[in-house]
């Protein structure tokens, strides 16, 4: 609970900071595109709160199926970047000042963890698998998300600009992995955001997101949300 309540915090606080930079510099005059105004090639870093629709307790590498305590928290915390690629300026042509954009992502998220008896309390007992020794010790829930996707940015020469995701590839990578020892998963995304030219290629934003997993791990469900704040840089 502690765990949970601490990456909460986190996102809250990230939340307000966002919106607190977006009112102060809401007085600065507009930017040229030559200041990287417009909104197209962008590297961006991101971090906030990350829930999983459904735990990860009771399975064999995550808490030797619940033998010395539950490991199932939802909750957690993610960092991570992606880099944006202009693919159209006025979506060939279809719709003014609304941009088509690749986006390629990388994301780390770990989730709240327990202190249980996990695999490394395991040994021959009698010649059978049991457990050895009864001192549990911090198993770690994480997970890496590599995304593709296509982005759509609407008002894309404006300082405030919103973008939306209508769905991009997943690959997500587990530790530790499924009770068959599966680690990688597939699926779609789905996301939406807006940010706002702070300063010259600054751009401050927040984005809120839904992955939906194929589930070839053959755990209960793969699939997450994710919000927070991201700080971008147009060039």
């Amino acid at each position: 609970m502690k765990g949970g309540r601490r990456a909460r915090r986190v996102h809250a606080w990230g939340v307000a900071l966002c919106l607190a930079l977006i009112a102060v510099s809401g007085t600065e005059g507009n930017s040229s595109a030559d200041e990287g105004g417009i909104a197209g090639n962008m590297v961006v870093f991101r971090g906030g709160y990350v829930r999983l629709d459904s735990g990860r307790g009771n399975e064999l590498f995550t808490d030797v199926r619940g033998a010395g305590g539950v490991n199932d928290s939802r909750n957690g915390w993610y960092v991570g970047a992606w880099l944006d690629h202009m693919l159209s300026k006025d979506a060939w042509g279809l719709m003014n000042d609304t941009a088509v954009i690749g986006e390629i992502g990388l994301q780390y998220n770990r989730i709240v963890s327990k202190e249980v008896l996990n695999t490394s309390n395991l040994g021959l007992v009698g010649g059978n698998l049991g457990v050895v020794h009864t001192m549990p010790s911090l198993q770690e829930l994480t997970m890496v998300t590599i995304t593709v996707a296509p982005k759509i940015r609407f008002m894309q020469s404006s300082r405030l600009s919103p973008w939306v995701i209508p769905g991009g590839l997943d690959i997500h990578v587990f530790s530790p992995p499924s009770n068959g020892a599966q680690y990688l998963d597939v699926g779609v995304q789905f996301g939406a955001g807006v940010d706002y030219n702070v300063w010259k290629a600054f751009r401050i934003g927040l984005e809120a997101r839904y992955h939906l997993a194929a589930n070839m791990t053959n755990s209960i469900t793969n699939n997450y949300m994710q919000v927070g704040p991201y700080l971008g840089i147009s060039f």
